[in-house]
């Protein structure tokens, strides 16, 4: 790691030339004491230092991830605590440019023996077959009806695309979740709670449960279901969700993006029809940094949310935020919570102008923000996504 770590403060060097260079060099060659707490780290950058140096902070992500989940990686298998990840991989297409396409897809199964849950698995792996990227097929934790999102899960999934990204040059902004019956059990609940780390999201013949859609306003959904699949009401179920997907995009004109296909005479098995889903998902990227947001907990929260943070102490199923950008003001249209925590970077705002804060329409805060190489470290080591470094945090108090 410390020759990794040197060939990065060589590059360092040669593209940044300020007084913050030699002390960042010195520290990369012999790391002491976190990143964070160097004061040439809390120094303000202008946008093109800052360009330079989230090079080299990502760099430094990409060696540390590399080196924390190498082993687990080349036995495709993650673990987190008690949990267990086995991940079966086929990969397809010839590498493009911009990193190469991830497909997660999850497998059916559920309250049933672990040989019927195997036996689910080993069909999904080679279920879809898209024309370029690397298609995975996990295997669930767990063999119990709620196999595709139990508590714990969501950490699983983010730790299997950091490692996709690191060692088989993924593009985070490329990274689709799809699966059938339980695995889409699993994609209408981890589809709306995750919805920051999609490209797009496909359900087939799942139960949606009592999930919400309001988190999908920047993830395009597809719904896939046999007009005849009844059993636990999920034909008529997904009508519904697809109802409720319409009149979502009709409030919000170009957000809620969605499909919903009802597929005549098909039962639970759509007889591979559902894969046209591969196509229709491929033309999305992901906006890491979308305009406006909404953003409501599930039963299993999170502390993150696209460029928001939540308060760990007060977050709760069912609290919302809603908030936007327009030119540099930040917009609080809506927050369950005392304080939030708001990271920007040049893609979505000016950051060499004064920023400006509104809570329900009243200004609250106006002021210039400071890009430093200690926020884009620690944004990028807490989220561990690297469309989410950012130069600049802000927390605000809300009555």
């Amino acid at each position: 790691m410390k020759n990794i770590l040197a060939t990065i403060a060589i590059l360092f060097t040669a593209s940044l030339a300020t007084s913050q260079t030699n002390e960042f060099k010195e520290w990369l060659k012999a790391p002491e004491g976190e990143l964070q707490r160097q004061n040439f780290a809390k120094e303000a950058l202008d946008k093109e230092e800052c360009a330079k140096a989230a090079e080299i902070v990502d760099s430094l992500w990409l060696a540390t991830t590399a080196e924390r989940l190498g082993e687990e990686w080349k036995r495709l298998t993650l673990n987190n605590d008690t949990l267990r990840l086995a991940c079966a991989c086929r990969t397809f297409g010839i590498y493009p440019e911009d990193g190469r396409s991830l497909f997660i897809s999850m497998h059916g199964g559920g309250e049933c023996s672990k040989e019927v849950n195997d036996e689910q698995w080993m069909n999904q792996i080679y279920l879809y077959q898209p024309l370029e990227g690397l298609y995975v097929a996990p295997r669930a934790p767990w063999n119990t009806w709620d196999l595709w999102h139990k508590e714990g899960l969501d950490e699983m999934l983010d730790k299997l695309i950091q490692a996709c990204v690191v060692f088989e040059g993924v593009n985070p902004n490329k990274v689709y979740l799809l699966g059938y019956s339980a695995g889409g059990d699993g994609v209408w609940r981890l589809a709306p709670r995750m919805a920051d780390r999609w490209a797009a999201a496909a359900m087939m013949a799942g139960h949606p449960g009592e999930t919400s859609q309001v988190n999908l306003m920047n993830l395009p959904f597809t719904i896939w279901m046999g007009e005849n699949d009844y059993h636990y009401d999920r034909n008529t179920l997904a009508k519904e969700k697809g109802a409720v997907m319409d009149s979502l995009s009709e409030a919000n004109p170009g957000k809620y993006i969605h499909q919903t296909n009802i597929l005549e005479g098909k039962g639970h098995w759509m007889d591979g029809e559902d894969a046209a889903a591969i196509d229709w998902m491929t033309q999305f990227k992901r906006n890491p940094y979308p305009k406006r947001i909404v953003w409501r907990q599930e039963k299993i929260t999170q502390k993150h949310f696209y460029w928001l943070s939540a308060p760990a102490d007060e977050i709760a199923q069912g609290k919302s935020v809603i908030a936007s950008i327009e030119e540099n003001t930040i917009n609080i249209e809506k927050c369950d919570y005392t304080r939030l925590v708001i990271f920007l970077n040049d893609n979505m705002v000016n950051l060499d102008k004064k920023v400006t804060i509104k809570y329900k329409g009243k200004k609250i805060l106006k002021k210039r923000l400071k890009r430093t190489i200690s926020t884009l470290y620690g944004s990028l080591n807490t989220r561990n996504d690297r469309s989410y470094a950012f130069p600049c945090v802000i927390e605000i108090e809300l009555d």
